[in-house]
């Protein structure tokens, strides 16, 4: 019989719920051609090191670097040190330069791996002695870092840029000054406000039509050191409007985790790709559906992932910035990780009403690999709320 718990729901009473019993999603393994399929991964904290976890930063390398390997072995692309992994909410540069020359120098290890990584402005703290040029300059530190060790780009959004710059001229500036000395095309992040407040008005303006065209016009001006652009604006008419007007040699990567089947399944007049942090809890459900796309089955693709939108929707809910709780919940709940913490003590970023939805979300998108397992971990999880049986 599938295992029965106790949970907690927002009106402060408590139901019994019965899991599904259904199997859990099984991806079919091997590379995936049709798509780009990037999961932005988290790390994995060491619990037991002897540190103040709200200052102080401890990883617990061989699992960070294990559910790396696992998402390669489903043909899932990994991103690297981004927002996922709690740049600027807990992982600094000086943290992330380390991660990312272990995970760089693992993934040469893995025949067919592919990953990039995140260059951003980490250590530069914004105030009203930052300049354009100590931009520059922190974007240049971190992905001269990066090419160094044989890894690729993306080139995330500056806390300290959106700070400093006077307008659309300072951002064309500043990425027309990095974009002409990379050595390989990179992947543009545009972040939206949503995930990190203090990105607003990015481009130059809070007008995201003007926001838009300024980066297109560097897309356009440099689009062969561009692989492509990652939008994380939950915003799907604007995606794909931006997408259709892309030179052909640049790649869209969707940043919808509230509608990412419809972007990434295309139309008549094209596709994104996929660059989502959703995709490190529904690896093996989005694997899947990639696969099944390969092989001409986009009925398939839209049936394996329609039982995710509920769960990426909820995880992703407001404050969306805080989803990274919910990415390692479902890592925890799953046996990639023997507990549930996090660096910066960030497991408390939601409660556990929030946390118990998700527990369900999971199990109705069959994404709960051992249903046993992760009731018990659940169980664990509210007994330390006050919740009995």
């Amino acid at each position: 019989m599938p295992p029965t718990l106790t949970l907690p729901r927002a009106d402060r009473t408590l139901a019994r719920y019965t899991l599904s019993g259904q199997s859990p999603v099984v991806p079919p393994g091997g590379p995936i051609t049709s798509r780009v399929g990037m999961a932005a991964v988290h790390v994995v904290a060491d619990p037991l090191a002897c540190i103040d976890p709200t200052l102080d930063v401890a990883i617990d390398w061989d699992a960070t670097l294990g559910y790396r390997r696992y998402l390669y072995g489903m043909g899932l692309a990994v991103a690297e040190a981004m927002d996922t992994a709690q740049r600027g909410m807990g992982l600094p540069w000086s943290a992330a330069k380390e991660l990312i020359a272990r995970s760089v120098a693992d993934a040469k290890t893995i025949p067919g791996a592919v990953l990039a990584s995140g260059a951003g402005t980490d250590d530069l703290v914004p105030g009203p002695r930052v300049t354009i040029a100590d931009v520059e300059a922190a974007y240049e530190e971190s992905c001269g870092y990066i090419e160094a060790q044989g890894g690729r780009i993306i080139l995330m959004a500056s806390r300290a840029l959106a700070a400093c710059a006077k307008g659309p001229e300072d951002y064309v500036k500043v990425y027309g000054r990095i974009l002409e000395q990379v050595k390989a095309p990179v992947i543009i992040h545009w972040l939206g406000e949503m995930f990190d407040p203090a990105l607003a008005g990015y481009w130059g303006s809070h007008d995201l039509d003007r926001a838009t065209e300024t980066l297109l016009a560097i897309v356009q001006d440099h689009a062969a050191k561009i692989d492509g652009v990652k939008i994380s604006l939950l915003d799907q008419r604007r995606e794909i409007a931006m997408r259709r007007r892309f030179p052909k040699s640049v790649r869209m990567y969707t940043g919808d985790d509230f509608d990412y089947p419809t972007t990434i399944g295309g139309d008549g007049a094209g596709h994104s790709d996929a660059l989502l942090g959703i995709f490190d809890v529904i690896a093996p459900a989005a694997s899947a559906a990639l696969h099944a796309l390969d092989g001409g089955d986009r009925a398939g693709f839209d049936r394996i992932l329609a039982p995710t939108l509920p769960l990426s929707r909820h995880v992703f809910g407001a404050p969306t910035r805080f989803y990274k709780t919910g990415v390692v919940f479902a890592a925890y709940l799953n046996g990639h990780q023997t507990h549930f913490r996090m660096v910066g003590g960030l497991e408390s970023a939601r409660s556990v009403v929030h946390l118990s939805e998700q527990f369900v979300l999971m199990d109705r998108a069959a994404l709960l690999r051992d249903p046993q397992m992760a009731a018990e971990r659940m169980g664990r999880l509210l007994a330390l709320a006050g919740v009995a049986g």
